[in-house]
């Protein structure tokens, strides 16, 4: 028998890959998403997937569809503690033990808030094994930790009838396999603030450090977790332990800058392809439109380094798809329309 899946943000980038990933793997189950508006053919697409009307601050509806499902899979908004907890009071009405897979993301790591290291390589590097105790102590500051910390909490005093795991990828690059939005967020940012300079870029020395991954590398460790989810568990970690990076390659700012440089002039989207050093304060002046103030400190001059032991451990877990540079030319041209 079929094991029952609401998953919420599945139109997104990674929502819509998420969906589409079981469909195509698990047609057995009964697949339930929350949609705000119906893409034209997402039913032709997906059939057999029922539709529930509704936004991240329906709580009443989401309780509702999470009561019914034994796995929940949440997307979308990492960021929003309503939804969480619509989310995790349906759960937790039910009369067996649920699931929730939960969307972070390696932010919540970034060094950005200090200017010790921006523009620097930081040694520090994070384990999803061994530094636990340190990751679940990170200050509420941080992107994503109060959610997290929710998710956390709920299977600290629920673990009987709540098991959870938290999805934490790097910056993601490749294209997304959803309906609507199959572009990343990373590439595009930086090819749309190189434009308005005029020039690739970097601060300080460039040698602050992200871990990336390929969007089809993601999606083969997601099927995993919800697959042991929809098995009762299986071979999985929950709770505390439920904890996953998804790193398989890691890239320094000054670097990224040199590739997408060659290919922004190949393209004759800019002029000279040779990054230009650029000052902090500069950076600060970058994406002043956004709901974080100074969040360009984190795309362009932080480290946020990891190295997903738990997934290598448990899952075999290791790149398959294109490395960043194989795929970057064709992430920048979905970016700016070459196609």
């Amino acid at each position: 028998m079929g094991s029952k899946l609401f998953i919420t943000g599945a139109t997104g980038y990674i929502g819509g890959s998420i969906l589409d990933t079981i469909v195509t793997n698990h047609p057995e189950y009964d697949i339930t998403v929350l949609l705000r508006s119906v893409p034209l053919n997402f039913s032709t697409r997906y059939p057999n997937v029922k539709i529930i009307k509704g936004d991240y601050d329906s709580f009443d509806i989401l309780a509702e569809a999470a009561s019914q499902a034994n796995v929940v899979v949440h997307n979308g908004n990492s960021d929003h503690p309503p939804s969480l907890n619509a989310l995790i009071a349906g759960l937790l009405r039910r009369s067996t033990p649920g699931f929730l897979i939960f969307l972070s993301g390696t932010g919540m790591l970034s060094d950005w808030q200090s200017e010790t290291y921006l523009g620097k390589l930081n040694p520090k590097i994070w384990s999803d094994i061994k530094d636990m105790d340190e990751i679940t102590s990170r200050p509420d500051s941080e992107l994503h930790r109060i959610t997290e910390k929710i998710v956390q909490e709920a299977a600290a005093k629920h673990g009987d009838k709540l098991k959870t795991a938290i999805m934490c990828p790097p910056d993601i690059y490749g294209r997304g396999k959803g309906l609507a939005k199959t572009g990343s967020v990373m590439v595009p940012v930086f090819v749309n603030e190189a434009k308005n300079v005029g020039r690739v870029f970097y601060t300080g020395q460039g040698t602050n450090t992200r871990g990336w991954v390929h969007i089809d590398d993601l999606m083969r460790l997601y099927l995993k977790v919800v697959e042991a989810a929809a098995g009762g568990g299986g071979n999985a970690d929950w709770g505390k332990e439920g904890y996953y990076f998804a790193s398989t390659q890691e890239i320094s700012q000054l670097d990224l800058a040199k590739a997408t440089g060659k290919i922004l002039k190949k393209h004759n989207i800019i002029d000279n392809e040779e990054p230009v050093q650029i000052s902090l304060e500069q950076v600060d002046a970058m994406l002043k439109g956004r709901s974080i103030p100074k969040i360009s400190r984190y795309l362009f001059a932080s480290n946020s380094r990891t190295r997903p032991e738990r997934a290598e451990k448990l899952f075999g877990y290791k790149p398959s798809a294109p490395t960043l540079f194989e795929a970057l030319e064709q992430d920048i041209s979905d970016a700016v329309g070459k196609n």
